[in-house]
């Protein structure tokens, strides 16, 4: 056994800080209802309405909190205690998923409800990643860093293989999504039950200066985020990845219902096609997570290279291939390429950006992942609405190569090399 354990140290060394497992075995419970929840409410939505349009419609109504409040969350984040803040937030969230469950249960849900809660839960969530990201330093330390994001993730993407066999088999044995939710509301009671255990051990006290307002101090992050090469590069490319990649994956269900559709067809066999989808980006995504705790040092241009391959080159397949056992590789490679970018651009900007200005410079990066992606969720949501899922996916995936190859020829030039060029 301690051969076991320091064998896990070695390798992860967040896992020798009692407070970041805490956190972590918190943290992986509530991720496994939330991944319940985001398998069954597409479903519902789809189920509900059966246009490809609201689906981009409660992408819309979840990310775009994210363009309004993520970035003064990232000055405010820096104001205040990030544990409190973070199971604060993390109790709104619970309670949105039980008034899900509520609606659910007394059959009142429709489209403009799950919408309305989309948002309340999109607002949560952008305060609370950024509270949570910059927290994660006082749980582990500055060393344990990279292997503390890596294994957040880890955990993240596990619930995302769980979360939907989970949701499958509970619908099926309750006939109602209902229970789903239900199931996640009560999940979030781990995660802040091990945050008020946990102490954050490394966390540094500002030192009393008085404050210099709000604009001037996100101005000092951009100023920041300008003289810095590589991380302006990595906020750069998750805004492309929040625009045209995330919300191509919200029409899952539309892809599972009509385009991968049989004459057997029921409503059993497309709810269980559609949490398969998801779990096959859950294998993928866990596959990468694992592969990121464990290389924490491979060189991040490459790796953030291919999982922009990795990611691009599937998802246009996607919109050309019917077979479903194709579709599922095509979705591991997909859900393998999205973790190892986001694992490659949160560490770089992490392990660079000094403890005062973290908060700030994070809820920029948070922006451009998911603070574009409403208007990728509409524009994704009209394509395939208009047109076809399919020709959703192929242009998004087209678009995606052509931006990326961009950005990167645009920092080669600037800097003679690659946008992320180290270790």
């Amino acid at each position: 056994m301690a051969s076991i354990k320091s064998w896990l140290t070695s390798h992860f060394p967040a896992l020798s800080s009692r407070d970041y497992v805490l956190f972590l075995i918190g943290q992986f419970v509530s991720v496994i209802g939330t991944w319940m929840q985001a398998t069954a409410l597409p479903y519902l939505a789809y189920r509900i309405s059966g246009r490809p349009l609201d689906l981009g419609l409660i992408g819309f109504a979840t990310t775009l909190p994210t363009l309004l409040f993520a970035l003064p969350a990232g000055v405010l984040v820096e104001r205040w205690d990030k544990r409190k803040a973070t199971i604060i937030l993390q109790i709104l969230m619970s309670v949105q998923a039980f008034g899900l469950a509520y609606l659910t249960f007394t059959n009142q849900l429709q489209i403009w409800h799950i919408a309305t809660l989309a948002f309340i839960y999109g607002s949560a969530v952008a305060v609370e990643v950024t509270a949570r990201q910059a927290m994660l330093i006082e749980l582990a330390g500055k060393e344990a860093l990279p292997s503390a994001i890596a294994l957040q993730t880890t955990a993240f993407n596990l619930g995302r293989i769980i979360g939907p066999l989970c949701a499958a088999g509970l619908i099926a044995w309750t006939g109602n999504e209902g229970s789903v939710f239900l199931v996640n509301g009560i999940s979030f009671v781990f995660v802040v039950a091990g945050l008020f255990v946990a102490r954050t051990r490394y966390k540094v006290e500002k030192e009393n200066i008085p404050s210099q307002g709000m604009a001037r101090e996100f101005r000092e992050g951009l100023s920041y985020i300008r003289g810095n090469a590589v991380v302006l590069s990595a906020i750069l490319m998750s805004a492309l990845l929040g625009f045209f990649g995330i919300p191509l994956l919200q029409q899952t269900p539309a892809l599972a219902r009509d385009v991968l559709s049989t004459i057997f067809d029921t409503e059993t066999i497309i709810a269980a096609r559609t949490s398969n989808m998801y779990l096959a980006q859950g294998v993928g995504a866990v596959t990468a997570a694992f592969m990121m705790a464990y290389l924490s040092s491979a060189n991040k241009n490459k790796m953030l290279l291919w999982g922009q391959i990795l990611f691009i080159i599937p998802v246009t397949l996607l919109g050309i291939v019917t077979n479903l056992s194709v579709v599922f590789i095509l979705l591991a490679f997909i859900g393998w390429g999205t973790v190892t970018q986001l694992i490659t651009m949160n560490t770089m900007i992490q392990i660079r950006v000094p403890n005062e200005l973290r908060g700030r410079v994070f809820s920029i990066y948070f922006w451009g992942l998911q603070g574009v992606a409403p208007f990728g969720s509409i524009v994704i949501g009209w394509i395939a609405q208009t047109w076809s899922v399919q020709t959703s996916l192929v242009a998004g995936g087209l678009i995606s190569l052509l931006s990326v190859i961009l950005v990167r020829l645009f920092f080669r030039q600037r800097r003679g090399n690659a946008p992320i060029n180290e270790k």
